[in-house]
């Protein structure tokens, strides 16, 4: 009689195993908060009222916005969009995080004076202040002042023990 309590204990334990792996590779599985989902390795962003499946690789955080354009306007600070997101620790063990800006504008235009809002803005790893730097409280400039061209990228790393939510407060239309 044991043995076949064992048996049938046993078997019902393979049964819910199996059933939770496939469960986990079907998109159904969901880790304690809910908001993640393993899809053969495909990844399910929950953003808002947006699901997003991505292939298997790191996506750098979108902050983008959808042009609000006057008539003749040439461009506007929605042509600028900043991606950011984690990358490897310093060997002390902060956290950094990549930016990247890009100018979007689809009429063709270079865009200069590129201000961004960005708190108290500071990085435990030196950015070059020709591509990024804290001019004071909220106030950050981009590319010197200087044009970031149509389709251009500027990029560059920061460390610190949280990520600062940067978003464009200013730009002038070249």
């Amino acid at each position: 009689m044991n043995r076949r309590f064992l048996f049938v204990l046993s078997s019902l334990s393979f049964a819910v195993l199996f059933l939770f792996l496939v469960a986990l590779f079907s998109g159904q599985g969901k880790n304690i908060n809910g908001s993640f989902g393993l899809k053969l390795l495909r990844l399910r962003i929950n953003q808002g009222n947006h699901t997003l499946l991505t292939p298997h690789r790191k996506l750098l955080r979108t902050a983008m916005a959808e042009p609000n354009r006057i008539w003749g306007e040439k461009c506007s600070k929605a042509d600028i969009v900043i991606n950011q997101g984690p990358t490897a620790p310093l060997p002390s063990g902060i956290p950094t995080y990549t930016v990247e800006i890009l100018n979007v504008c689809v009429s063709g235009c270079d865009i200069s004076g590129i201000h961004l809002t960005c708190g108290w803005f500071s990085s435990a790893r030196l950015i070059n202040p020709k591509i990024f730097k804290r001019l004071r409280y909220n106030d950050c400039l981009v590319n010197d002042g200087k044009p970031l061209i149509n389709g251009g990228t500027l990029s560059f790393q920061y460390a610190n023990t949280f990520l600062y939510p940067l978003s464009v407060s200013r730009v002038v239309c070249s």
